[in-house]
């Protein structure tokens, strides 16, 4: 087994420390290159946004377009605000107006004004989700869904989902934040309402059934009353017939004659007599 010598312990100790160094060095130079990019006095806002421009972290009031923009290394900096259509779903409750309790699920596609997107920062940051849109959404909901009865937001559901959207407009604009498109996803009554809706159209296509059976009865009814009655005038003008002029019996008898005359008569039984006029 072959040892190490102490001059080979040191040589081997010496490379250990020097690729350590060239790794600090390394970790160090990057650093210093990261910090130099970020101090650059210029950058680019990309396309859908916009850029807030901060000097000593407090809002200017200076908005950048797409491109590319100049500032004071150090003392100002550039927060970049996306101003492209976003999307956004809240889960909402309200109670109608008979005081049914109702859950649903908002989408709503909404933009930052490109021109308040500063006041957008200075007022709430980038979390204007969270701090304006939701609450907003929850209160309009609660506001508009109260002016009508449960079975009104169902007939009238186009009605309402506008008046929602007419008042998110106009609460959502001063913050600068711009409604593009509102839908309700999902439109829920409690299971009490639900029950009593499905009672009631139950109810309903029975009554129509029983209706429909009624209408029938009758039809078939007046049918034999009216094919009684044909008989009843049938008979009533075959017997006046009869009465004004007997031939009939002899009509009536030749109709059903077979044009064979009885084999045999039996028990005094007379023969039909038809009188034939002579030509």
């Amino acid at each position: 087994m072959q040892y190490s010598s102490p001059e080979d312990w040191a040589k081997k100790y010496q490379q250990s420390m020097k690729g350590m160094k060239n790794l600090i060095y390394g970790i160090i130079a990057f650093v210093i290159i990261v910090i130099i990019i970020r101090q650059l006095p210029f950058g680019t806002v990309g396309a859908g946004e916009r850029g807030v421009l901060l000097r000593w972290n407090a809002v200017t009031g200076k908005i950048y377009d797409e491109g590319l923009f100049f500032r004071i290394p150090v003392m100002e900096k550039v927060v970049k605000m996306d101003i492209k259509i976003q999307k956004d779903q809240v889960e909402a409750a309200a109670s109608s107006k008979d005081l049914q309790q109702i859950s649903s699920v908002i989408a709503l596609n909404f933009h930052l004004n490109p021109n308040l997107v500063a006041n957008v920062y200075q007022e709430v940051g980038v979390n204007f989700k969270e701090r304006i849109i939701d609450p907003i959404v929850q209160e309009s909901m609660k506001a508009v869904i109260a002016k009508f009865t449960a079975e009104q937001l169902i007939t009238q559901r186009e009605t309402v989902r506008d008046q929602i959207k007419t008042l998110l407009y106009q609460k959502l604009k001063p913050h600068g934040i711009v409604i593009d498109e509102f839908n309700m996803v999902d439109f829920n009554f409690s299971k009490v309402f639900n029950d009593a809706i499905e009672a009631k159209v139950t109810a309903e296509q029975q009554a129509l059934t029983a209706k429909n059976k009624l209408e029938q009865i009758k039809f078939e009814a007046e049918q034999r009353i009216a094919e009684a009655k044909g008989k009843a005038e049938a008979l009533k003008l075959e017997s006046q017939a009869i009465k004004e002029n007997p031939q009939v019996i002899q009509l009536r008898l030749l109709e059903k004659w077979d044009g064979h005359y009885p084999q045999y008569v039996g028990g005094g039984m007379p023969l039909p007599v038809v009188n034939i006029p002579g030509k």
